[in-house]
């Protein structure tokens, strides 16, 4: 595990980015920024990873942007900052698992939010807070909430701004899994454990129909879904699949082609394991 304000683990497939500035409650300065973008590269670009889980330390998920020292850098260059690891994140080809225990507030929130699957402990709190600092919300907040609890429901929490607890969060579709502070970690390696198992080319098509679906009609979604398609079927994945069910077993998933450079079946691509489209 690295040092700093950006604490990287790798165990088994799956890499956990745990934000470290306890003494701001993780709140997110320009350097964490860059740390968070170069982290998400680095994972994007790594055919050996599987899943990701972004945290926070010392009970506290994120509190924002730190706004306690503006600095001198243009408005413009800082959200572009934002920008990027929002993106990255959205855009990363595996799944994605925000655990969040304590404050998640502004854009901590929608750091949380932008990834695949939320588990949460009864002590967490959420708040798009930005209209109480004088501003609007930001790292797709406005994008992501309307998607996932509707306009209205959009418009009460960020125009209000206000503190909502986990049950809640949970009612309204904005955490996927409530548990208590002493099971989440076993929980969250047991959800890694079964995200690292499946297919990850299947998962990776999977991941970019559903974040791409509310962006086009049913003609547009069906021609995709039958490229992905193609793509899982190219793989060994679903033929082991296959067998693995006939023979009453688990499958074992690798995401390698099923025909290599010289069409051999089975045969493993150069970049066997790779789990980009």
């Amino acid at each position: 595990m690295s040092g700093g304000s950006l604490l990287v683990d790798d165990r088994d497939g799956i890499r956990t980015l745990t934000l470290n500035r306890p003494h701001r409650k993780n709140a997110i300065d320009g350097a964490l920024w860059e740390s968070l973008h170069a982290a998400l590269v680095e994972a994007g670009d790594d055919p050996g990873l599987r899943a990701l889980v972004v945290t926070g330390a010392a009970g506290a998920f994120c509190s924002g942007a730190d706004i306690s020292k503006p600095g001198a850098a243009h408005p413009i260059r800082k959200m572009q900052a934002l920008t990027d690891v929002a993106l990255r994140l959205h855009e990363l080809p595996i799944p994605t698992v925000a655990k969040v225990d304590g404050v998640a507030f502004g854009a901590g929130w929608n750091l949380a939010l932008g990834c695949d699957l939320v588990v949460a402990t009864p002590r967490s709190t959420f708040s798009q807070i930005f209209v109480r600092r004088g501003l609007s919300p930001d790292l797709g907040g406005t994008w992501l909430l309307p998607k996932l609890v509707g306009l209205q429901q959009a418009k009460r929490l960020a125009l209000l701004a206000d503190v909502i607890d986990a049950d809640e969060a949970l009612r309204l579709g904005l955490v996927t899994w409530v548990e208590t502070e002493e099971k989440i970690d076993d929980f969250v390696d047991d959800l890694c454990a079964r995200l690292v198992a499946g297919p990850p080319v299947a998962l990776a098509q999977t991941k970019a129909l559903l974040n791409e679906a509310g962006e086009r009609g049913l003609r547009d979604a069906l021609a995709s879904e039958a490229r992905a398609q193609a793509v899982n079927f190219a793989t060994v994945d679903a033929p082991e699949a296959f067998r693995a069910f006939a023979e009453k077993r688990e499958a074992q998933f690798t995401g390698r082609w099923a025909l290599g450079p010289a069409g051999n079946e089975s045969a493993p691509s150069p970049t066997s394991g790779e789990v980009h489209a």
